[in-house]
């Protein structure tokens, strides 16, 4: 891996974590830097959902693409906006109503630019394998585009692009290999990923859970010993159906 890369990642890894960690008061800031998020071993446990079971469910890419059937999306779609349909929904259950803030459950974690992200599996909506998108003019630079998957049309988002736009130079942007789309639960959107890392079972008091009121939507908690954030999916589709980023800016 070269230098400039992994300086990058470092980068890219410390600015997660000033995401993730409160502000501390006025008179500490100078003394203390942003701790490097550092990935621990995902502990093993006989009672996860495999991560080879979710790899055979992977689905492969079925490249049809039709030039006639994007111009026709294209058309009906604001410019100011990504693509949304009627399978997108508000985020109408608050944080505290999931059904995965009672007793254990589990969490897919995958990997982006070094950075480990875990989703609750219970709001996975799927897993497929990436092919190419057709981009569409006057979308946010983290659009990437549409890409199909049978009769799917699928609303394929660069997660590093997202989460952190500006710490994504060009170097960083080539170096991405993304291999997976994540989907989110059974929106049209899903999360551009380079691996999948595992699964795992969490205890309630093993994630540092935010609430509802937080200036950061689309987080659910951070995963403590893995110091990762765990996604608040269906938030984080209203961003996206907004056409939002991280900042909530549009």
């Amino acid at each position: 891996m070269s230098k400039s890369l992994t300086a990058s990642k470092k980068v890219m890894k410390t600015y997660l974590s000033e995401l993730l960690t409160e502000p501390e008061p006025a008179q500490n800031i100078e003394k203390h830097s942003a701790p490097v998020l550092k990935s621990a071993p995902l502990k093993e446990n006989k009672d996860n959902k495999s991560l080879e079971t979710l790899l055979k469910k992977v689905n492969e890419p079925k490249p049809v693409v039709v030039k006639e059937a994007f111009e026709n999306i294209n058309s009906s779609i604001p410019k100011t906006l990504p693509i949304s349909t009627e399978k997108s929904r508000a985020n109408t259950v608050s944080k505290e109503q999931k059904s995965y803030r009672q007793g254990e459950f589990q969490a897919m974690f995958f990997d982006v630019a070094g950075l480990i992200i875990a989703v609750p599996l219970i709001e996975l909506g799927g897993i497929h394998k990436t092919d190419k998108t057709n981009s569409l003019m006057g979308k946010p630079d983290w659009f990437k585009g549409v890409m199909l998957y049978r009769d799917e049309k699928i609303n394929v988002v660069d997660t590093a692009l997202w989460v952190m736009p500006e710490k994504c130079d060009e170097k960083l942007k080539n170096s991405l290999n993304y291999q997976y789309i994540i989907m989110l639960n059974d929106s049209p959107w899903g999360l551009s990923a380079e691996n999948l890392v595992d699964t795992v079972v969490l205890k309630q008091d093993e994630v540092k859970w935010l609430d509802s009121t937080n200036k950061r939507p689309w987080l659910a908690g951070l995963v403590k010993d893995k110091m990762c954030a765990l996604l608040d999916v269906s938030a984080l589709i209203q961003l996206l159906d907004e056409g939002s980023n991280i900042y909530q800016d549009k």
